[in-house]
C-alpha cells in the first residue's frame, strides 16, 4: 500500500532522495543478512511454525513504527526493524510451503502465484495512494498495521490447527 508513495512520505519527514535510498538500502540489507543467519538457525531448531508466527507478528507491529516517524533517522530504525522482522519468518514460511506441496509446481502454477502477488500489490498501491491522498499517511499506516495484524492472526490460527492435527496423527 505504501511502495509507490514512499518518497512523498520521506519528503514530508524532512528527507530527500538520499534518505529514501539509504532507508530502503537498510531494509534490504537487513533482510539479506538476517535471512542468511535465520536459514541456518531455523534448520537447526526445526520450529518453522514458531518462526513464521514470530516474524510476521513482529513485522505487523513494525508498521505501527511509521506512525512515530518524524525525522529521517526514525525511518532508518523502522526500516531496519522491518527488514529483520520479515527475515525472521521468510525462510521458515518458504520451508513450510515447500514441505506441504503434494507435487512439484509447474511454471504455470508459479506464474499464477507470482501474478496473484503482483496484482495484489498493484491493487494495494492504488488503494494506499487514494487513502494517503484523501486522509493522510497516519490513517494509511493504521490500516497497513490492521491488515498485517489480521493476516498474522489468520496465520497463527492456521498453524495452531495444523499443529493440533499433526499431534493427533
Amino acid at each position: 500500500m505504501f511502495g509507490p508513495i514512499y518518497a512523498i512520505f520521506v519528503e514530508q519527514i524532512g528527507g530527500n532522495i538520499l534518505t529514501a535510498g539509504w532507508a530502503w538500502a537498510l531494509y534490504a540489507i537487513s533482510i539479506g543478512i538476517t535471512v542468511l543467519i535465520m536459514g541456518k538457525v531455523e534448520d537447526r531448531i526445526k520450529k518453522d511454525e514458531l518462526f513464521v508466527v514470530l516474524g510476521f507478528g513482529l513485522a505487523s507491529f513494525g508498521f505501527l513504527g511509521y506512525l512515530f516517524i518524524s525525522e529521517p533517522w526514525h525511518l532508518f530504525i523502522v526500516q531496519t526493524y522491518l527488514g529483520v522482522a520479515w527475515a525472521l519468518g521468510t525462510p521458515a514460511f518458504d520451508s513450510l510451503y515447500s514441505k506441504n506441496l503434494d507435487h512439484k509446481k509447474t511454471d504455470t502454477e508459479w506464474a499464477d502465484y507470482e501474478a496473484s502477488v503482483k496484482i495484489t500489490e498493484g491493487i494495494a498501491a492504488f488503494i494506499g495512494a487514494g487513502i494517503a491522498a484523501a486522509f493522510g499517511f497516519k490513517l494509511l499506516f493504521m490500516i497497513m498495521f490492521a491488515i498485517a495484524f489480521i493476516a498474522w492472526l489468520i496465520i497463527l490460527n492456521i498453524l495452531r490447527k495444523r499443529s493440533k492435527i499433526s499431534k493427533t496423527l
